[in-house]
């Protein structure tokens, strides 16, 4: 090559996910069949009755064009609707700007609040592409350290002394990626109080919320939430639509108007088709998203169950619907060695710790929406085996 990339990109780590997949290349021939523990997909199919709607959609040629740059209005006020039944919400269609996934929204947030040089404080394990973002933007990341024997919550007082000048945000993940954690609702309130009183954004992913029985939390309740609060989620594993890519940010109409300006020049609009599929999601398929939280909830507390049971070296620190955040037993190893060796030896596609941030060699990150409960056995049995002397 004869032209040179950008310096600051080049500081920028690889794609995990990639990187781990690259590695099935090189397997022996003669090994196991591949568990896939790799990336946070859910294993069924969509509801039937949203792809029979899209297939009509897809006749209509309007759905083929653009929509408004934040989504069309009746899309974003059936996603209003929704969240008014879930969080109690006050919450109107100049909140939200419809993206094209959780880490476009993302970009949106870190775009619009922060500068070159600004600082984000992450909770540490954090989900790997929000450092990378803030790398490629050249804000700099700050890791509240994880705290093994409190799951990974975030501590308010700890998070408090990081908080500087140039702080812009607090970004929390909940539940978390990679550990599954949810963070109490009391708690979120604790850390929103903490985020006002300094005048800067708390910026919540909440990409798996849907997943968690209650009501997360009762932030959107408050009369001026969006003066503190900025949102991003997901609804790709809501409605199985990951290749969809049904994102969205929720602030206040100031901030929406201003991610817009990079909304325009990034995508212009997220998908037609994804919009519909979205609004025919949030009005008909309740019950159904219902019904797959209780599945993926049966399927983590049974692997939890067997994973813990004596004789395994490996040892779960924390887990919750998607995800199980493991301590690998080999000391003398990083996570990626492990990783690595698990691919080849065990047949199991997994993360390592260390892509989560710094100090997190020791563990491991097991996504559990492709395990379903007949794989459950054999997966733990690898486990066991490779953990031995």
């Amino acid at each position: 090559m004869k032209f040179r990339v950008s310096e600051q990109i080049e500081k920028v780590g690889f794609p995990p996910i990639t990187e781990v997949k690259g590695w099935v290349a090189g397997r022996p021939g003669n090994g196991p069949p591949l568990i896939d523990l790799c990336q946070a997909v859910p294993d069924y199919p969509p509801a039937p009755e949203l792809l029979a709607y899209l297939k009509e959609q897809l006749d209509d040629p309007r759905t083929a064009r653009y929509t408004p740059d934040e989504g069309l209005p009746e899309v974003r006020g059936a996603v209003c609707d929704r969240y008014r039944r879930r969080y109690a919400a006050k919450m109107e269609p100049d909140h939200l700007c419809l993206t094209v996934g959780a880490s476009q929204a993302f970009w949106l947030a870190i775009m619009t609040l922060c500068r070159a040089g600004d600082e984000m404080i992450l909770q540490a394990p954090c989900y790997f592409d929000h450092p990378m973002a803030l790398e490629a933007l050249k804000v700099r990341p700050v890791f509240a350290p994880f705290d093994e024997s409190g799951k990974g919550l975030p501590n308010p007082e700890v998070i408090g002394r990081l908080i500087t000048p140039r702080t812009r945000a607090i970004l929390l993940v909940t539940p978390s990626n990679p550990t599954g954690t949810v963070i109490p609702p009391a708690l979120l309130t604790e850390l929103y109080l903490l985020a006002r009183k300094h005048r800067i954004a708390l910026v919540v992913d909440e990409t798996y919320a849907d997943f968690v029985a209650a009501s997360p939390h009762e932030l959107f309740t408050i009369p001026d939430w969006h003066g503190t609060l900025v949102q991003i989620m997901s609804f790709g594993k809501t409605y199985a639509l990951t290749g969809f890519r049904a994102g969205l940010l929720a602030g206040s109409p100031e901030v929406v108007q201003h991610a817009l300006k990079i909304q325009d020049t990034m995508v212009v609009c997220q998908p037609h088709l994804t919009q519909l599929a979205l609004k025919f999601g949030v009005e008909h398929l309740d019950d159904w998203v219902e019904a797959n939280r209780l599945l993926m909830d049966f399927r983590h507390n049974l692997f939890v169950n067997r994973f813990t049971q004596p004789g395994n070296r490996f040892r779960l620190a924390a887990s919750g619907s998607f995800f199980a955040w493991v301590r690998h037993p080999f000391s003398h190893l990083n996570g990626r060695q492990v990783a690595r060796r698990l691919v080849d030896e065990a047949g199991i596609l997994c993360l390592p710790g260390e892509v989560f941030g710094p100090g997190l060699e020791g563990y491991l990150r097991l996504a559990l929406g492709n395990l379903r409960e007949n794989m459950i056995p054999e997966t733990i049995r690898r486990f066991r085996e490779m953990g031995g002397p």
